[in-house]
């Protein structure tokens, strides 16, 4: 790969300056912050598709997203435990060994995903009363998460194509099948969410057949579009990739140190992923007894959100790859200098969109529902937010340095602090008081409190001196 081999050149000479350090985490980040930007763009339109419907369909899938991030989460860190470990061969340009580490995440990240499926498959019927839903939209909330834990798998597995692939320096192609998965979303959900209806297109009526699933329309469509670019990033990683392809060799022998190493990362990993998610489930239950139009408009806000934080893990993914590769090549002095290069420029890009997002809240929620009561609360609180983004990016880009170099127990404890200490403790303070309004207060506190730890573990410096057995 072409990135991959000017980032080692570099390492190799220990001539790089400010400006070409820039341009190389630019260069990185572009693909996954543009593959970001897509995927907003397309859950806003998700998210208004099923708007549409009404607050109570968009409370529905909203009081369970909590625990399907708290499933994604498991996916990403078991996919971290190989990443990093294929990120720090390519950089010692073992790359026979990373071909193995891939072929073994394979196979332990396969049997992962199984194993998650039949967990949520097996809870789905009881996790909205569990949430303390609203008797109206427990059972499309039910039959959501059925049919989003069929995908598990596909999520894995694409979850560790795509995250070894970026690892071993190639940013775009990920990234470009991240956004046709967002493409495919939207056109499966069109016929699965809506009933055959006449649409007009440039004064020309059209006959469009559609299934009238409604919600679980919505899930359907995004289980498609998830395995379908599983199957595609897995053929790319497999077949075309410069270094991980099989045709270059490696070996299906299971090796003990690997997954020692994987467990060693990803159970931290998950470990940080159960903190932050099950702080954002109980967080749902203390807004669900607010009703169906905080719900909703709590939903519709995290959404809206992404559009201000998603840039900052574009650049988080660059961070790891090249941290990860610097520490491989043993420049740690260059892995520091990456780390703060991206976080200036995370901390740069979220903040400027973080003046948009507080600008353009009104019309970002008149796209994404129809309820008025909903657009109103909604856009106070997410404007609400904004104030916490800068930090907010500093603590997403942080994450990313920290995890190319294999420390992610401690990200676990400082999350652990935030979540837990500042934002629950606060919004149950708060909540009798304000509302939905008392819950976005105490996250823009909390996101900052957590961006303030996490910069001073990364300036501290001794994230630098982990060591994995790779």
């Amino acid at each position: 790969m072409n990135n991959t081999a000017n980032i080692l050149d570099f390492k190799s000479s220990g001539n790089i300056t400010v400006r070409r350090m820039i341009a190389m985490v630019a260069r990185l980040s572009i693909p996954a912050v543009t593959a970001q930007i897509t995927a907003v763009i397309m859950q806003y339109i998700d998210a208004s598709m099923v708007g549409s419907m009404g607050a109570k369909a968009s409370a529905s899938i909203g009081l369970v997203s909590t625990t399907t991030w708290l499933l994604n989460g498991l996916c990403i860190s078991a996919a971290t435990g190989f990443s990093v470990q294929v990120a720090q061969l390519v950089g010692a340009k073992r790359n026979n060994d990373a071909r193995s580490v891939f072929r073994q995440s394979l196979i332990h990240t396969a049997l992962f995903g199984l194993f998650l499926a039949a967990v949520a498959l097996g809870i789905s019927p009881f996790l909205p009363h569990w949430l303390g839903g609203a008797k109206e939209v427990c059972a499309d909330s039910t039959r959501y998460f059925m049919i989003y834990a069929v995908a598990l798998p596909a999520t894995q597995l694409r979850q560790i194509a795509g995250s070894t692939l970026q690892c071993s320096g190639d940013m775009k192609t990920p990234s470009i099948l991240n956004i046709c998965m967002c493409a495919l979303d939207v056109i499966f959900n069109f016929f699965f969410i809506y009933p055959t209806r006449i649409v007009s297109f440039f004064g020309l009526e059209f006959c469009v057949y559609g299934f009238g699933m409604g919600v679980e329309g919505a899930a359907l469509g995004t289980a498609l579009a998830d395995y379908t670019v599983a199957f595609l990033m897995l053929f790319v990683a497999v077949f075309k990739s410069d270094i991980l392809a099989f045709r270059h060799g490696g070996s299906w022998r299971l090796d003990k140190r690997c997954l020692k190493t994987a467990l060693r990362i990803s159970l931290p990993a998950a470990f940080e992923h159960a903190i932050m998610c099950t702080a954002y489930i109980c967080a749902t239950m203390i807004v669900a007894p607010l009703g169906t139009v905080s719900v909703a408009a709590n939903s519709l806000a995290v959404t809206a959100e992404s559009f201000c934080y998603m840039p900052g893990y574009g650049i988080s993914s660059a961070s790891t790859t090249l941290v990860g590769q610097s520490i491989g090549a043993g420049r740690r002095d260059i892995a520091k200098r990456f780390t703060s290069t991206a976080i200036f420029l995370g901390v740069s890009v979220m903040s400027f969109t973080a003046i948009l997002m507080f600008a353009g809240a009104p019309a970002m929620f008149k796209m994404l529902t129809s309820s008025h009561d909903v657009r109103v609360l909604g856009t106070d609180i997410l404007r609400i937010e904004a104030f916490a983004e800068p930090l907010y990016a500093a603590s997403i880009v942080c994450t990313g340095a920290l995890r190319g170099a294999g420390d992610t127990f401690i990200p676990g404890v400082l999350n652990l602090v935030s979540m837990w200490g500042v934002r629950i403790t606060l919004s149950v303070i708060l909540v009798p008081y304000l509302g939905l309004y008392g819950v976005w207060i105490a996250m823009a506190v909390e996101l900052c409190v957590r961006g303030i730890l996490y910069l001073i573990r990364i300036y501290r410096g001794k994230w630098l001196q982990k060591k994995i057995d790779v």
